[in-house]
């Protein structure tokens, strides 16, 4: 596959850009894991209850969300079938710049909803496995085969200690290396007034 190296991106694109190359690939990502075994996913999702707003809370290092703070995503059903995903990232601070990228998602895995592909740009789909998921839906893990990419998402900008230990606990046995991971700065959870 050929990359293309112009700059396709101005202030408003650049999130939608990070995204897409992550997903098409032309960057050479190294994998953080050392574990050659095919990567597990969760054994079934219920898609409604993962639709909504999760908050970054960790993620392995790549070249396309540097400087975003305040990271999170929105995950909205179509009307098509397909499933509407609005990343946002805020440059540098959790009340920096916004930067959006809009995407669509489908699910590739019916059996358990759990391996879906996203595309930011025209026919360019990249993988996303849900490979960990509290029963009660407030965390989720997703990465990609190879496991070059990682994110770790709540339904909350924080969480405690337990949970964040009992989640690396968990990578590390799938052989990740979660030394690596990143932890953005998020704001304070909206209020429901």
């Amino acid at each position: 596959m050929r990359c293309n190296k112009r700059k396709i991106y101005d202030g408003a694109n650049f999130f939608t850009m990070v995204i897409s190359a992550l997903f098409v690939g032309c960057a050479a990502q190294p994998s953080y894991r050392a574990d050659d075994a095919p990567l597990k996913t969760v054994a079934s999702v219920d898609v409604e209850r993962y639709l909504g707003r999760w908050y970054e809370i960790a993620r392995l290092p790549n070249r396309f969300e540097r400087g975003c703070e305040g990271v999170t995503a929105e995950y909205v059903r179509r009307d098509d079938g397909l499933i509407s995903v609005t990343n946002t990232c805020r440059k540098n601070a959790p009340d920096g710049d916004v930067k959006v990228a809009n995407g669509r998602a489908r699910i590739v895995d019916t059996a358990s909803n759990a391996k879906l592909k996203v595309s930011f740009f025209g026919p360019f789909w990249g993988d996303y496995w849900i490979i960990d998921l509290a029963t009660d839906y407030s965390l989720a893990v997703v990465s990609e085969p190879k496991g070059r990419y990682l994110w770790i998402l709540s339904r909350t900008p924080t969480i405690n200690d337990d949970v964040k230990a009992a989640t690396l606990a968990v990578l590390a046995e799938r052989g990740f290396d979660t030394s690596a991971l990143y932890y953005p700065q998020q704001p304070p959870a909206p209020t429901n007034n």
